[in-house]
């Protein structure tokens, strides 16, 4: 080893450090002639003088890349030893095994130079004081960074190549298999095919990915492993939120081939800690797409479609999709007056408002801005939306139909499958222990286990078969759906349509609803657009306060006043029904509602009968007695006291001494009236 003399007695009094690296975990695993070629230098260290708990080995970097100083442990602790001066020599097998960046080597021989630290590999042994010594380690550490660039080239650039001829083969989804030429075709297995193809139908009829997880509870689906045990076989299980994204935006499904979707991207933090992650590139920015490459179940504009509907149900990027909730013009309505999105708000009692909540938050509303009742603006929708027959109704008609019975179709056919694959594991393990000698009894033993357990499986698939096929409820044929498809009414009223329905079906026509500026607070104003261009204002009755709602009319109550003077209350009957006014409440008046209006409105009764002699008022007996008037009401209603009432509806009260002794000794047996007296003091003052 050259320059063995520049070892000082002061370099062997500190520790000897062995760093090692090696860039993958791939590379510990096959390259271990490496690792061990790594690990011989801290042989090296003793033979030339230091002892041996004097060398410390760091390799703590084997599996981790060069590239990037601060994302290793075993770096950070080779320069924290170097900066407290502990480090006499740092050995390695090469000096490009320190660090690929320049930054980071350049670092590390600095503070060597500070530290009066030596560089040690199979070259020889550097010291950073000397400034050739300097310049060569210099030039190495340059030549090793651009060794990394000029490696990463050579293969992203036969990688590139490749892909760009369509040959780079990476890992395919599910449902994509490579045949024996190496190309690229659809997995033979049925029942996978089936799965695949069925998330995209669940995807066209629900709209969502949540309608595609909700469409396979209960039902398995397919995950191809890649390494380990698992290697290239299928294995089941539940369908996630997650690989429903991952299947809808795979572009392998629409038979094309792309390279270079993600790319890694570095980001330092403020303390200093590079991070790694990955994200997924704009499609314009891919740099390989080879359309029509392979068979797809779909086509690349039906996965443009998807993209965008995904799009459209991303509510925090301010889309509005149709959402679960009765109230129909949910996240299409907006407010008139301070021009900003209305929201829903669900109360207690079950019913839905649209309020312009968000302008009071953020103190923008105007004058203008109101609430108001979804179903008065929901029901007026509705109505325009269903008052004239359109042609596209039966097309709808027809394919909702169609769908639905696609849909039980592809239930039916996955369970079918299911039994077929049960079926073929369980002549498989028959046949196994047909196969296997009786008396070997260990082996038949787990072998019959085996069977049992696949006729168990394929009895349960059997019964979800038989399930479906109880459970798909009968269809109309084409003709009773073309009549019905003329009744849409009936239909969008059913109790089995969804609100969620009515509302996609709402806005394929409707573009929005605007609730327009009104001064009067009884009254509203709804602007309704078409995605045809056209547009309509609809005027509505808002929905008054119940107090308000329940009061007289004001037309029953200035006749009443004007002629009840004159009128008994049988005649004002008559008049109020010839002019067809009713109640609050919407019922004809009756001489209990006439009398109780000429009560609360003070109207007196046409004439007033004079008590006849022996005949006194409610108020009088009360009076005499000392008691509230409504004891003395208690006693006429339960035959107590001797009563009769006028037309007009006043009690005349029978009294003479005797009445009234018997009214007075019943106060004095009851224990809940107590007469008013007067009471006399001593000075004579009551």
């Amino acid at each position: 080893m050259n320059g063995q003399s520049k070892i000082t007695s002061s370099h062997r009094s500190r520790q000897a450090v062995v760093y090692l690296r090696q860039s993958t975990y791939v590379q510990v695993r096959d390259n271990t002639e490496s690792t061990a070629r790594q690990y011989a230098p801290a042989d090296e260290a003793v033979r030339l003088g230091w002892d041996r708990e004097d060398v410390v080995v760091i390799d703590a970097d084997l599996g981790v890349s060069g590239k990037f100083g601060a994302e290793r442990e075993g770096f950070r602790q080779l320069v924290a030893k170097v900066c407290l001066g502990e480090v006499g020599a740092v050995f390695g097998l090469e000096v490009s095994r320190l660090a690929r960046s320049s930054a980071d080597f350049a670092r590390l021989l600095e503070l060597a130079r500070l530290t009066d630290a030596l560089l040690v590999d199979g070259d020889g042994v550097y010291d950073l004081s000397d400034i050739n010594d300097r310049l060569l380690l210099g030039l190495k550490g340059s030549m090793s960074e651009a060794e990394l660039h000029i490696l990463a080239g050579r293969l992203q650039g036969a990688k590139r190549a490749a892909a760009e001829r369509g040959e780079l083969h990476f890992p395919l989804p599910v449902g994509y298999v490579y045949d024996d030429e190496g190309a690229c075709v659809i997995d033979p297995d049925v029942e996978a095919q089936t799965a695949i193809r069925d998330v995209f139908a669940a995807f066209a009829a629900g709209g969502s990915a949540y309608a595609v997880v909700a469409a396979f509870v209960g039902r398995r689906f397919p995950l191809r492993a890649y390494g380990g045990v698992w290697a290239s076989q299928l294995r089941w299980g539940k369908l996630t939120h997650a690989r429903v994204l991952g299947v809808l935006g795979n572009p392998c499904y629409a038979g094309t081939y792309v390279y270079g979707r993600y790319t890694t991207r570095r980001t330092v933090e403020p303390d200093g800690t590079v991070r790694t992650g990955v994200r997924l590139l704009a499609r314009d920015q891919w740099p390989v797409v080879l359309h029509d490459h392979h068979e797809g179940d779909i086509t690349w504009q039906t996965l443009l479609d998807i993209e965008a509907k995904l799009k459209a149900n991303c509510t925090h990027d301010g889309a509005r999709p149709a959402r679960e909730g009765l109230a129909l013009c949910q996240g299409i309505i907006g407010c008139g007056s301070c021009g900003r999105p209305m929201a829903t708000r669900y109360h207690r009692s079950g019913q839905a408002a649209y309020e312009c909540s968000g302008s009071k938050a953020d103190h923008q509303g105007t004058p203008t801005c109101r609430s108001i009742r979804a179903d008065v603006v929901d029901d007026a929708v509705a109505t325009r939306l269903l008052a004239q027959p359109t042609p596209g109704r039966i097309t709808v008609a027809l394919a909702a139909a169609d769908e639905v019975t696609a849909r039980h179709t592809r239930s039916q056919r996955a369970a079918e499958l299911a039994v077929e694959r049960a079926r073929y594991e369980a002549d498989r393990a028959e046949r196994a222990f047909t196969a296997v000698d009786p008396g070997n009894r260990l082996v038949a033993q787990t072998l019959e286990s085996r069977w049992e357990a696949r006729l168990t499986a394929l009895a349960e698939a059997e019964a979800a078969l038989a399930e479906a096929h109880e459970s798909r409820p009968p269809l109309p044929d084409r003709a009773d759906l073309l009549a019905l498809a003329g009744d849409l009414p009936r239909l969008w009223h059913a109790s089995g349509t969804r609100d969620k329905d009515r509302k996609r079906l709402l806005r394929t026509l409707v573009a929005d609803v605007t609730l327009m500026p009104e001064a009067d607070r009884w009254r509203a104003r709804v602007g309704l657009r078409w995605h045809t261009g056209a547009s309509e204002v609809i005027g509505l009755e808002r929905p008054k306060p119940a107090p308000e709602a329940r009061r007289t009319p004001s037309a029953a109550l200035e006749l009443i006043s004007r002629r009840g003077p004159r009128l008994r209350d049988a005649e004002l009957v008559d008049e109020l029904a010839a002019e067809g006014i009713t109640t609050a409440s919407g019922w004809p008046f009756d001489a209990a509602a006439v009398r109780w209006v000429r009560h609360v409105h003070k109207i007196p009764f046409p004439f007033t009968v004079p008590f006849r002699d022996g005949e006194i008022s409610v108020k009088e007996v009360a009076r005499r007695l000392g008691i509230a008037a409504d004891a003395v009401y208690y006693w006429i209603n339960h035959g107590q006291l001797a009563a009769c009432k006028t037309p007009s509806g006043r009690w005349c009260v029978l009294w003479d001494d005797e009445t009234e002794a018997a009214c007075r000794r019943r106060i004095a047996e009851s224990g809940h009236l107590t007469p008013k007296t007067r009471t006399i003091t001593a000075g004579g003052a009551v």
